[in-house]
């Protein structure tokens, strides 16, 4: 067995690690003989020097062999899950689970917490009260085979690796690494036993892959990775240069997603990609034959309430309200500070810095600077103005929830900054949101 820092060391100076290698490296760090500090400077190595595909495969296979592997063999639903490389206001995981669930699949989402600037889905989650997002392994198959979903976090003994791996790399400047992001996602959704994944990469200001090719290289890594896994998996590629829903904050894109589940009014770049989502879910586990079909099927989710349903039902099961979505504004305590965000100048949106925003949002409580930091769900923007909108001197582009005015102050000048309004000429002539999809692969990578 090789010494952590001998391990840390050879991947500084460049070698490829044998299998063996990162496994006790895993295994030192899930069980404590690994510093956080050696954890830290061995992510560090790997943004400089990189991991090849067979050093990701096996970073990959030891985190998930560090628990247990979910085993959903009995279910007469496919099992189906959809991860997102995260991004500003991306609250779609808590549509598109009761949507799918609706539809006929089975989807025990394992979510994680915010990292760097994005905000995490368990983080949002965690604003409802009492909603479990660590359920016993049986509390958890009873919800799904009675459900149809379930958003949890890691829970037991389910890759426990990558839960500490995943708090040190937030807090030590090493989330951009594609192998490490490909691990990390792919460790959780390969122990959740699933038979299929369709995977959201974020391309854009607000995404960790800020220009097209980037995201299509870790698009195709993932894909490679997952399905020589054994895992059937496709991803499309998103855009991610303003929030994806109107707002940005953990209560904040809960009341979004119960508004949106409701019926009604709905922005049309998050539905574009939550239906797009949902449509190549239900192709790939078999439940629909066709990207329109997908789609028909998703809106008839909506709109006859039986995707509200399961979202409720998913609420209960875990441990929340029974009756949530009738009385969001009860369970949901508002920030005690509501200001606007004024524009300093007529003209066109023409930009949003999706990594400023996030981190405005971090600036005012809500994600963490420290992994022992404790969230203020209340916090964040509301009613954030779309790219191409006309404004006037002095109007809204956006509302600042904070506890105090002097965060919001902090906010509000943050915000501007992270806006330029032009003459509409860097306004692309393409407004969709999905920019490409990479399909299933066969053969090991």
């Amino acid at each position: 067995m090789r010494l952590p820092v001998e391990i840390i060391r050879a991947k500084r100076d460049g070698e490829t690690l044998d299998s063996g290698a990162i496994r006790d490296f895993v295994t030192g760090f899930q069980d404590g003989s690994v510093s956080d500090a050696q954890v830290a400077a061995f992510a560090m190595a790997v943004i400089f020097k990189g991991l090849d595909r067979t050093e990701t495969v096996a970073l990959t296979l030891s985190m998930r062999d560090s628990g247990t592997v979910l085993d959903w063999s009995g279910l007469d639903r496919p099992v189906v899950d959809k991860h997102s490389t995260g991004g500003i206001g991306d609250n779609v995981s808590l549509m598109l689970a009761p949507i799918l669930a609706a539809c006929g699949a089975a989807v025990p989402m394992i979510s994680g917490r915010g990292l760097g600037h994005t905000g995490g889905t368990l983080d949002k989650l965690e604003s409802i009260p009492g909603y479990d997002i660590t359920p016993e392994p049986e509390r958890l198959r009873r919800l799904v085979k009675d459900v149809g979903c379930a958003i949890v976090g890691p829970t037991g003994d389910l890759a426990p690796a990558d839960k500490r791996f995943y708090g040190v790399r937030d807090v030590t400047a090493t989330v951009e690494s594609q192998p490490l992001i490909v691990a990390s996602i792919l460790s959780k959704k390969l122990a959740a036993g699933l038979q299929s994944l369709v995977l959201d990469v974020k391309v854009g200001t607000g995404a960790f892959m800020r220009n097209k090719d980037d995201a299509d290289a870790l698009a195709s890594a993932l894909v490679e990775v997952a399905n020589g896994a054994g895992l059937t998996t496709s991803a499309l590629i998103t855009g991610m240069d303003e929030p994806l829903a109107p707002c940005a904050g953990n209560a904040i894109e809960v009341r979004q997603a119960v508004r949106f589940l409701a019926g009604e009014p709905r922005d049309g770049a998050l539905e574009e990609v939550v239906l797009a989502l949902a449509a190549e879910m239900l192709v790939l586990s078999g439940l629909a034959d066709n990207a329109a079909e997908g789609e028909g099927a998703a809106r008839r989710a909506i709109e006859s309430g039986s995707a509200l349903e399961a979202f409720e039902a998913m609420i209960a099961g875990l441990g929340g309200p029974s009756d949530f979505s009738s009385h969001v504004d009860r369970y949901l305590a508002p920030a005690p500070i509501t200001r606007e965000v004024p524009a300093l100048t007529g003209g066109t949106l023409d930009a949003l810095d999706g990594r400023a925003i996030g981190m405005a949002v971090v600036g005012l409580g809500g994600g963490r600077r420290l992994p022992e930091d404790r969230i203020d769900p209340r916090v964040g923007f509301s009613g954030i103005q779309r790219l191409g909108t006309q404004l006037t001197l002095g109007e809204p582009l956006a509302f600042v929830h904070a506890a105090s005015e002097e965060a919001a102050d902090r906010a509000i000048g943050a915000f501007q900054a992270a806006a330029r309004i032009g003459d509409g000429a860097l306004r692309s002539a393409s407004d969709s949101r999905v920019q490409g999809r990479i399909g299933p692969t066969t053969g090991r990578p």
